[in-house]
């Protein structure tokens, strides 16, 4: 399999919004230690990994890794590429909501008593999510979609008292013929 590497590489005026969201995916040889040597790589140049989703392939032989991050443009190229030379990274590919399907996946878990439910149903039904326990006294909802979305389903849950959240972390896949 031949190493390929795409980036959005364009200069970035400065200013004073928040760091921009980068969206990597990096395909590899299934093998131990893999994750930690791209971590570090990150680790060494000042970037913090927002979310990281790593699964099998469908080739077990293999593994992707979407790893979500913030931070200047600038320096992504560089770690981009020092990604790429890592001997069991096969391609590196940025991601942007222009080119590719772009999710997430939350658990929230919330206290909802039985003249709370209505309302906490109404918010679950508004964002497409789904009840996936009930007790008594609390729920457990799902929710999938864009960052924004997920948050936004959040925030309208804050109203209630949430006692767990889990997040999957962004996954990610190319629009169209475009490999991930």
């Amino acid at each position: 399999m031949s190493k390929n590497i795409v980036t959005t590489d364009t200069p970035v005026e400065a200013s004073n919004e928040m760091p921009k969201i980068h969206t990597l995916s990096v395909l590899v040889n299934n093998k131990a230690g893999v994750l930690m040597r791209i971590t570090q790589v990150f680790a060494r140049r000042g970037y913090n990994i927002d979310s990281l989703v790593v699964s099998q392939g469908r080739d077990p032989q293999f593994s992707r890794m979407t790893i979500g991050i913030s931070g200047e443009q600038e320096g992504l190229g560089q770690i981009i590429k020092q990604v790429y030379k890592l001997i069991d990274v096969i391609h590196v590919y940025e991601h942007t909501s222009d080119n590719a399907v772009v999710r997430e996946l939350l658990l929230v878990k919330f206290l909802a008593h039985s003249g709370d439910r209505g309302e906490a149903l109404q918010i679950i039904e508004h964002f497409n999510g789904k009840t996936v326990d009930l007790t008594p006294n609390s729920m457990v909802a799902t929710f999938t979609g864009e960052s924004k979305k997920i948050d936004a389903a959040l925030g309208m849950l804050a109203k209630f008292e949430i006692v767990e959240t889990v997040r999957t972390g962004k996954v990610v896949m190319a629009r169209g013929e475009q490999p991930t």
